[in-house]
């Protein structure tokens, strides 16, 4: 299950998050949380769903589906995340994946300024992993990371405060894409080749939800992970031109080939 916004564009958000989970073979469902109005070059406005509407969306699901992974997403303001950590506490689904959405791709804010401190009190505690990108990152501990060294400094703050892991991604430094996954004892770190494209719209949804269905399909953590840092930089490597800015990435790149619709 999706808890995240709507991105009428189809690269991020409950979009991709749905196209990632069909990509891996489990069977993907949505709590919308905002309806974004975006492009691949910029967000025109941003409609919030109600918090009822909220509660409303995730009770429809836990009571007639099992529910074995929950990735959560855009969560717009402090009502947002209240609401959603209430009922994730009520219903203590195993495994749940949180991406903390700030900044849309074109640079628009997806969250409230004052919602930071909630965020910090009510949501990290429920991650079984939380997946923030540098800048994501430096905005929750306060920190300023430009190492490897500063990723681990930051994924040991975060694991302090309250994320039972956390996996810093590093796609902001320059080199290799290089992420750092610390499971409050241990750090270990995934290294791609960073592929040189504008179009990443939608790595960071697409990303958490693929380790959000590989932990679903019985994958350990650092093994979920890797798969999915694989899965995204195929899908990076093979991303459609599509719009006049960043393109999004290629879920179903794979299957298409497999299926013999790619030439």
């Amino acid at each position: 299950m999706s808890i995240a916004g709507s991105d009428c564009s189809g690269g991020a958000g409950i979009q991709a998050d749905l196209k990632t989970f069909a990509a891996h073979g489990t069977y993907g469902m949505s709590v919308i949380t905002s309806v974004v109005a975006e492009n691949t070059s910029r967000v025109l406005s941003v409609q919030e769903i109600t918090p009822q509407m909220i509660a409303d969306q995730i009770d429809a699901i836990f009571e007639d589906i099992s529910v074995d992974g929950v990735k959560i997403g855009m969560l717009y303001n402090a009502e947002h995340m209240n609401t959603v950590a209430e009922k994730l506490r009520f219903y203590r689904p195993a495994v749940v994946v949180i991406d903390p959405v700030m900044i849309a791709k074109g640079g628009c804010a997806l969250m409230q300024p004052g919602a930071m401190e909630v965020l910090k009190k009510a949501i990290l505690p429920l991650a079984t992993l939380l997946t923030p990108n540098i800048p994501e990152a430096e905005a929750i501990t306060g920190m300023s990371i430009h190492s490897t060294e500063d990723m681990k400094q930051a994924a040991l703050c975060l694991s302090r405060a309250g994320a039972k892991n956390v996996l810093i991604k590093g796609g902001h430094l320059e080199g290799d894409a290089v992420d750092i996954l610390f499971d409050g004892k241990e750090f270990t770190s995934f290294r791609n080749e960073r592929i040189a494209t504008k179009n990443t719209h939608g790595t960071g949804c697409t990303l958490s939800s693929a380790i959000t269905a590989n932990l679903a399909n019985g994958m350990n953590l650092p093994a979920a992970v890797g798969a999915a840092k694989e899965y995204v930089t195929t899908a990076i490597r093979h991303a459609l031109p599509i719009g006049k800015g960043h393109g999004p990435t290629n879920h179903f790149y794979n299957l298409y080939q497999m299926g013999g619709y790619l030439k």
